[in-house]
């Protein structure tokens, strides 16, 4: 038995697990942690993270390192995706990373994001492959199609963050702005398409939390339950309905849902236009919901790649 920290920084939010893996490769949670920290606020403008949304990042880290210490993790593997991916000053934040938690960050390759979402999502789905797995993040979105391992993978600069900042402007957006995001996205989920094959017969897998929230609303959730969530089916009309109905709404309305996040509410609508896209382009009449995602894969990975805390 060995228990690792995973930790998931991406554009929008920075995760902590910390679990027990055991010979078998079952895992067995101790503690899930979400924080969302915007790292990747504006860099889709500037090309660089700003040094305010580092700050945010280290106060999280700071506090994930300490639990992770009391727990006792013998390895600790962190990763930072699309945000410090594309950012000038990706040093800035990685010096801060080794300085808070003592051990540097992975900045992965969106084809390493792309197999450890896979990875996570798979492990323990009751739903029979092959699978086409979508982790729609804040900057960019995998697609993975395989059944017991990764067949194809490519990551694509769409996210919840980057096509708000870049098309969805107004409060709630105009329908002007809509048809931009949407033509957008359409085209980038075509060539993710592409890259990874069109073939039928896959059973389509949603990471992350703009599908989960997703989720919870196309169940009429009174809270978030993950226990619900995981393994929802929701229809293509659903997802189609909770997206207009975010879509049409300002910011405030989205808080008035008992399942979101204030951190996401000005964001979740340009998750949602994706995850409807994707549905779209590809024909999927149903997405199956996974609160299993790429923090399960990192700490699967770290069993074989993470690094002592002491």
């Amino acid at each position: 038995m060995t228990r690792v920290a995973a930790i998931d920084c991406g554009t929008n939010s920075i995760r902590l697990l910390v679990a027990d893996v055991d010979g078998s490769g079952r895992l067995t949670d101790l503690t899930r942690r979400l924080e969302l920290v915007r790292l990747g606020e504006g860099v889709d403008r500037t090309g660089r993270l700003a040094p305010a949304a580092i700050e945010r990042v280290r106060v999280a880290l700071a506090r994930y390192t300490e639990e992770l210490r009391a727990l006792g993790a013998e390895r600790v593997r962190m990763v930072a995706t699309s945000a410090s991916r594309d950012a000038e000053n990706a040093d800035d934040f990685r010096s801060m990373v080794t300085r808070t938690l003592g051990v540097a960050p992975e900045v992965i390759t969106g084809d390493e994001e792309a197999r450890l979402s896979f990875t996570g999502a798979v492990r323990g789905l009751e739903t029979p492959g092959p699978y086409l797995v979508v982790d729609i993040g804040g900057g960019s979105t995998e697609f993975v199609v395989g059944d017991s391992g990764v067949e194809r993978a490519v990551s694509v600069d769409i996210g919840c963050v980057r096509m708000t900042e870049r098309h969805l402007h107004g409060d709630p957006p105009t329908s002007a702005q809509i048809a931009a995001a949407e033509a957008d996205v359409a085209a980038t989920v075509d060539r993710a398409l592409d890259a990874v094959g069109r073939g039928g017969g896959r059973s389509l897998i949603g990471l992350a939390g703009s599908v989960t929230t997703v989720a919870a609303l196309a169940l009429g959730l009174e809270s978030y339950e993950p226990d619900r969530i995981h393994q929802a089916r929701i229809s293509a009309a659903d997802v189609a309905k909770v997206t207009a109905d975010l879509l049409g709404a300002s910011v405030a309305r989205r808080l008035e849902h008992p399942v979101m996040h204030p951190g996401r509410a000005d964001v979740i609508g340009a998750g949602a236009l994706i995850l409807r896209v994707i549905m779209e382009r590809t024909g999927a009449d149903a997405v199956i919901a996974s609160e299993h995602d790429i923090l399960d894969g990192i700490a699967y990975s770290a069993v074989d790649v993470g690094t002592a805390t002491s």
